[in-house]
């Protein structure tokens, strides 16, 4: 648990702003931070979960593929093998089969006989758990290895032949209805894959400007250079861009990296293609291999964890242990709020916004330690040492117990008990200008607890090691994890209350 501000280290203030080079129409320009003139003057825009441009984009219809070959492969089968209602939740077991191989994401360039392996060993593990569980419910309709053998490789055929057709028809959907896309990076690499992209229109995207990130130069094919974010931003809009393929890591510096929440504030599905071929150069395995666009290794970059049934079952797990956890803290809440009632007066609970999953803002709850103006509250950098907290709000900081209120934004759903701590809009604003990377924090739901909090990155520390460890934690998530820093976090606290470090 934090319990105050953190310290911002590193580089700050702004730079010079930058002047023409090439043509009037490629600007440089550094984006200044300046502190707002009201609380709600620099609130930060919360990002919304990317939209899909286009149906062909949808998983709909390979569900619809593979529920049809399901359906198909069970009525082949020779009676009494299986009743015809049972496709049905073979089909929802296969779903998931295929989900986590992957087999609904995104690509560019998809093909069905290149899933063919994949296919059938999802229909043998599918059909094998089906036969095995029909031998144990009803022995004499079990399957023999003859019916077996048939539905698996019936399955596997049918999913591939229907998935073939879905992905033609969405090549022919995409060379008439091209979608309107912008390439990122520096240099010749965006240009070349811009020039892919726009002699390539199978690949359903249409370049409609290069938002260049390293020297100034002139665009590839008549298509305009993009300097600056307001340019970019304006490309976005009147051209209803919907794709943005970057040709490196949006990381891998901050004016990249501050492009994401613009792409994602518009819906924009991100790609990052590989145009100087490192992964091949350097041997380095990609995470899609088979998808490229027109030889560079492209993947798409995914705004969260793509593990729907872990991440549901996490918010389960946080509802159900907040809701336990307010009604075993209720009367050290009620002594905690009779304390600060006593000692400062009313307004025993401090309200405050903070920034939480996509960037969209809500309002968390903490007991009132400390009490300052709104203005003051949202952009001073610490509170921490303020001669105006009293000996209860002290305490009440230093235990932490000041953030019990806040397991009533997990129950609402605000936040998760373990996830990157919630800051003001004002710093993130601010930090995400400065450090690169600390804009990706916001893929996941924000806690009360996290792999930074528990190796002591909390309070008056590093904004930049921060965002690391957060980084760290979403790019490694696990439902053991959680525990384990809940588990890290409970004995911190008691350490606290025995009087130890």
């Amino acid at each position: 648990m934090d319990s105050a501000p953190a310290r911002h280290t590193g580089q700050s203030g702004t730079g010079p702003a930058g002047g023409s080079a090439g043509t009037a129409a490629v600007r440089r320009s550094v984006t200044a931070i300046h502190p707002p003139r009201r609380p709600d003057a620099d609130r930060a825009r919360p990002l919304v979960r990317p939209q899909r441009g286009r149906p062909r984009d949808g998983v709909l219809p390979l569900l619809t593929a593979d529920a049809l070959a399901t359906a198909v492969t069970t009525a082949a089968l020779p009676a009494p093998a299986l009743p015809a209602a049972a496709a049905g939740p073979i089909a929802v077991l296969l779903a998931l089969l295929h989900a986590q191989a992957g087999l609904y994401r995104p690509r560019l360039a998809p093909s069905a006989l290149r899933e063919l392996p994949v296919l059938a060993g999802r229909s043998a593990v599918l059909w094998c758990g089906t036969a095995a569980v029909v031998a144990a419910v009803a022995p004499r309709q079990a399957l023999g290895w003859a019916a077996l053998l048939t539905a698996v490789c019936v399955q596997a055929v049918l999913a591939c032949a229907a998935r073939g057709c879905v992905n033609q028809l969405r090549r022919r959907s995409a060379r008439r209805k091209p979608s309107s896309a912008l390439v990122v990076g520096p240099g010749a690499g965006a240009s070349a894959v811009a020039a892919a992209l726009h002699g390539r229109p199978e690949y359903g995207l249409r370049p409609v400007g290069l938002a260049h990130t390293g020297p100034a130069e002139e665009g590839n094919g008549g298509v305009p250079v993009l300097a600056t974010p307001e340019d970019i931003r304006r490309a976005v809009i009147q051209n209803s861009v919907r794709h943005a393929v970057f040709t490196r890591p949006p990381e891998a510096d901050e004016r990249t990296a501050s492009l994401v929440r613009l792409f994602h504030d518009h819906g924009c599905r991100l790609w990052l293609a590989d145009p100087a071929g490192t992964a091949k150069v350097t041997g380095m395995r990609v995470a899609q291999p088979e998808d490229q666009l027109w030889g560079y290794a492209v993947q798409p970059l995914l705004p969260r964890p793509a593990r729907p049934v872990e991440r549901g079952l996490k918010r389960v797990i946080d509802g159900a242990l907040a809701a336990l956890a307010l009604i075993a803290a209720a009367p050290v809440m009620g002594l905690c709020a009779l304390a600060v009632r006593v000692s400062d007066g009313p307004g025993v609970i401090f309200r405050q916004e903070r920034v939480g999953l996509y960037g969209r803002p809500f309002t968390l709850l903490k007991f009132r330690t400390l009490r300052a103006d709104a203005h003051e509250s949202a952009t001073r950098w610490t509170v921490a040492g303020d001669h105006r907290m009293s000996p209860v709000g002290s305490f009440l900081r230093k235990s932490s117990l000041d953030e019990l209120p806040q397991l009533w934004n997990v129950v609402r759903g605000d936040m998760s008990l373990v996830g990157p701590r919630p800051e003001r809009p004002y710093f993130v604003a601010k930090f995400a200008a400065v450090h690169p990377g600390y804009e990706a924090r916001h893929r996941m739901p924000v806690g009360i607890t996290g792999l930074a909090q528990i190796n002591g990155l909390r309070g008056d520390t590093s904004i930049e090691d921060r965002a690391r460890f957060d980084n760290h934690y979403i790019d490694t998530w696990s439902l053991w994890q959680d525990l384990w820093i809940l588990a890290r976090t409970a004995a911190s606290f008691f350490r606290f209350r025995l009087g130890g470090s």
